[in-house]
């Protein structure tokens, strides 16, 4: 077999180790995809009347839901990169890596393994989470390309933010500072157009949520589900996902050889 044909082999073998560690220990997983749904229940039944109304043209928990659902989806996902980080901290603090070392294995496949796994992971999270916002009232306008645009934009992200929390698994010291590495992600759909629109802002926020990462693919997927303009945001936020991807793979492939 050839070095291709090796690698792909090998990186499957590990996309399996993961996906046989999540059935395992399913507490993180659950835990993942709860709390999300927690932060879509609050924000949509104690804030979405009040926060609803301020959208305008006859807003009110209905619309909000509309609205809010992107944002969440991608917190779900940035809460999603705090397990992967954990785990590749633990392999690189345990032993396992230099394990793998000592075998005949792809050294990619390695980190391979985290990325697929985790990406399946969080991709299951978010069609639960929008089977539960569909539950609860979310009402789509999207047609099954819009469906399958929005599903490609939501792949491209969370691929993105797990090589980087891979890169900031394999920079932590220990799982426990793992843990914390990935959390300002989870703040950026707050601080972006996630929960409120980027114009009600004061200036300086303002600013910053509007050429954030976070804003043009919450305004991307907005648009796709709810068949609103998306304007240049669609260019803008592939952009965005396609430099953080390439970036963190260069810093995590960087960091594993050195380790």
């Amino acid at each position: 077999m050839n070095t291709l044909t090796l690698a792909v082999r090998d990186s499957r073998t590990m996309v399996g180790r993961q996906l046989k560690r999540l059935i395992r220990y399913p507490s993180m997983t659950v835990q993942l995809i709860i709390t999300p749904v927690i932060i879509l229940l609050l924000f949509v039944y104690v804030l979405g009347g009040t926060l609803g109304t301020g959208l305008g043209h006859g807003g009110g928990r209905d619309a909000y839901i509309n609205y809010v659902l992107p944002g969440i989806l991608l917190m779900a996902v940035a809460t999603g990169a705090t397990g992967t980080a954990v785990m590749v901290a633990t392999d690189m603090t345990e032993g396992i890596i230099a394990r793998f070392r000592t075998m005949r294995i792809s050294r990619a496949s390695v980190l391979t393994g985290h990325v697929v796994a985790a990406v399946i992971q969080q991709l299951l999270g978010m069609t639960v989470l929008i089977a539960i916002a569909l539950a609860i009232g979310f009402r789509p306008h999207a047609t099954f390309t819009d469906w399958l645009a929005a599903t490609a934009m939501l792949t491209l992200f969370a691929l993105a933010i797990t090589w980087l929390s891979v890169a900031l698994g394999l920079k932590s010291s220990t799982p426990e500072a793992a843990s914390n590495a990935p959390m300002p992600l989870v703040l950026l759909p707050f601080l972006g157009s996630g929960f409120v629109p980027t114009d009600s802002m004061p200036t300086a926020l303002r600013w910053f949520a509007q050429y954030q990462p976070f804003t043009p693919i919450m305004q991307t997927i907005r648009g796709l589900l709810t068949n609103t303009p998306i304007g240049d945001n669609a260019a803008i936020a592939t952009a965005w996902c396609t430099a953080i991807a390439a970036l963190s793979y260069l810093w995590a492939k960087h960091t594993f050889n050195k380790a």
